[in-house]
């Protein structure tokens, strides 16, 4: 299993969705979804080549790929680099998604 590595803006997503789920629903809901999350992140990580590559090439050439969180309206984007996952994003799939993956 590959060891992930989450860019900044990844981890602000992340922050900022957390927020959101403690601040309409309390605990209980965002941790279920920091335990769906870590869920893909273990499937990603052990099967990098399942998630779809519907978006985009990013500039340097890296394949970009996605998984869907099962419970959540949230998907992780991330490439598969030789020594590890790069997670790029964490974005909610109503949001206007090419948007948030331009450079």
């Amino acid at each position: 299993m590959k060891r992930i590595e989450r860019r900044i803006q990844a981890s602000e997503d992340l922050d900022s969705t957390v927020a959101y789920y403690l601040d309409i629903a309390g605990v209980v809901l965002s941790k279920r979804f920091l335990d769906e999350y870590n869920s893909a992140l273990i499937h990603i990580a052990t099967h990098p080549g399942t998630g779809s590559r519907r978006y985009v090439q990013l500039s340097d050439g890296a394949e970009l790929r996605f998984w869907t969180l099962k419970r959540f309206p949230y998907a992780v984007f991330y490439i598969d680099r030789p020594d590890a996952i790069e997670v790029v994003r964490v974005l909610h799939q109503s949001s206007d998604i090419p948007a948030h993956l331009e450079p």
